[in-house]
């Protein structure tokens, strides 16, 4: 297995910007243009680990990635926040008011929305990822387009900053998770926090007597999410984090929760990163 770290992206996204804080300055990265991609990579051992969204202080949670990391049987082993600068670059020498087109990823164009209101000329239009578009305006060198993506991704790529920090919110950050094949315990390391994904009757209180579970081996619950079972329309699985002090009544609340929920599965055991 190689030492790669398998990021969604390219050079200069924000996946990239969190490897290299994460893991160090030299990381080494495979670059995937989907989630897909990325977890096949993991699976197949071409990666060691993998960095993946999973919400943003402003769009939310990134559903599709819950399902990926559950159905994929991956493990959850650190998080790592960031925040989300968003500028808007094009080829050198150009002026705002020519662009007639802006590229980025669907969730940088929502968190930006609000700055575009005041060029109407400009077609916003979703892509794969924020810094491919800013490679690709370079590669190509078109003109009358711009793509959002980091100020890195301005610098590799060689592209003028038209504007900058035009996010709506400028509390902005994203939630990622490092992912592995293998869980990972404490071997002398921190381990604080915890996701859980479960399913529960549908009857009264079922809900109710989880959480009481959760405060009463003093674990503070930082997340909740429900997803819909396509296969029992009306039921629903809940994804949630846990924070705790004491690992080893964490592990007597996980015997509990087990026969007072349905499929209770660990997603991953890490460091608490706020």
């Amino acid at each position: 297995m190689e030492n790669k770290i398998a990021i969604q992206g390219g050079q200069g996204s924000f996946h990239h910007l969190v490897a290299r804080e994460f893991y160090g300055e030299q990381v080494e990265v495979n670059e995937f243009m989907s989630f897909q991609e990325l977890v096949k990579s993991l699976i197949d051992g071409e990666s060691f680990e993998a960095v993946m969204a999973i919400e943003n202080s402003i769009a939310g949670t990134i559903l599709p990635n819950y399902a990926l990391i559950d159905e994929n049987d991956l493990k959850i082993v650190g998080e790592h926040y960031i925040p989300i600068d968003m500028n808007l670059m094009a080829l050198p020498g150009q002026d705002i008011g020519a662009i007639k087109k802006v590229y980025s990823h669907p969730m940088a164009l929502l968190q930006c929305k609000e700055f575009f209101k005041k060029y109407p000329q400009i077609k916003l239009i979703e892509d794969t990822d924020t810094a491919e578009v800013a490679k690709r305006i370079s590669l190509k060198g078109s003109k009358h387009v711009a793509a959002l993506a980091s100020k890195a991704a301005a610098n590799i790529f060689g592209l003028e900053i038209l504007a900058e920090s035009i996010h709506t919110k400028k509390s902005n950050a994203t939630r990622f998770l490092i992912l592995s094949t293998k869980m990972k315990e404490p071997n002398g390391d921190k381990i604080d926090k915890a996701s859980l994904k479960f399913e529960l009757e549908s009857k009264r209180g079922s809900l109710v007597s989880v959480l009481n579970i959760i405060r009463d081996f003093d674990m503070d619950m930082t997340k909740i999410q429900s997803m819909p079972i396509i296969e029992a329309p009306w039921k629903y699985s809940f994804f949630i984090d846990v924070t705790f002090e004491n690992y080893s009544e964490f592990k007597k609340a996980i015997e509990i929760l087990k026969v007072m929920t349905e499929h209770l599965h660990i997603l991953g055991t890490y460091k608490n990163s706020l």
